[in-house]
């Protein structure tokens, strides 16, 4: 099975919400509140016993979401969070044996890469978008202005230390598509049932989309 493109999935998403989510029953307010802020594509990651439930339920309940799973680092995730009913699939680190699982996956999916060779090592399997992470440990915004000449087929979506501050930064690079963070969706604000705060950090945080402008060097 060919690589499926993520790029319509992300079309037009600044911020996608990476979220760790510790209880299920949590899971579906959060995505209202989120999609009601205009975040409509979000990351549910494999950090908690809870996750694949919240994906169930968002997709059950909350169709109007569209619902990925995050922080894939093994094989079996992969089957696990299809089943669930993830829409596309996101990994921090592709080492050899994931990327090949990925590849055949039957959803989008962007790959995790920090250097240069593992994003060539993932163009060169038919990735097109890979996830930058961490993205400011790993060289940030000047990394990404430094691979665009020598890697022009590839789109990033960087995350890992992306925050309301330096969003914009990064959205204004041609070569990224999204970023993906965690300020829009707190994980106090989730603890404490606030998710009228989360939608108006949603709501920032989809207004922070604007054409890209910046070209990199």
């Amino acid at each position: 099975m060919p690589i499926l493109d993520p790029v319509p999935v992300l079309a037009g998403v600044p911020v996608i919400p990476v979220l760790t989510i510790e209880r299920a029953a949590d899971a579906v307010p959060l995505a209202r509140a989120l999609h009601a802020g205009g975040l409509g594509v979000i990351e549910v990651t494999l950090r908690t016993s809870a996750a694949l439930e919240a994906v169930r339920a968002i997709v059950a309940e909350v169709p109007q979401c569209v619902v990925g799973v995050g922080t894939v680092t093994r094989v079996a995730d992969i089957e696990a969070a299809v089943a669930a009913g993830a829409k596309y699939l996101v990994s921090p680190g592709t080492p050899a044996e994931l990327a090949a699982a990925l590849a055949d996956a039957p959803v989008p999916v962007i790959p995790g890469a920090a250097t240069v060779s593992e994003a060539m090592t993932l163009a060169d399997r038919g990735f097109r978008v890979v996830k930058f992470f961490p993205a400011e440990q790993a060289g940030g915004v000047p990394w990404l202005k430094s691979v665009a000449a020598p890697l022009p087929q590839l789109a990033f979506c960087p995350t890992g230390g992306i925050a309301a501050g330096n969003a914009l930064a990064y959205l204004a690079l041609a070569n990224v598509i999204a970023v993906g963070g965690s300020w829009p969706a707190p994980m106090e604000a989730i603890a404490a049932g606030d998710f009228g705060r989360i939608t108006a950090l949603a709501r920032e945080a989809a207004a922070l989309r604007r054409p890209r402008v910046t070209t990199a060097a």
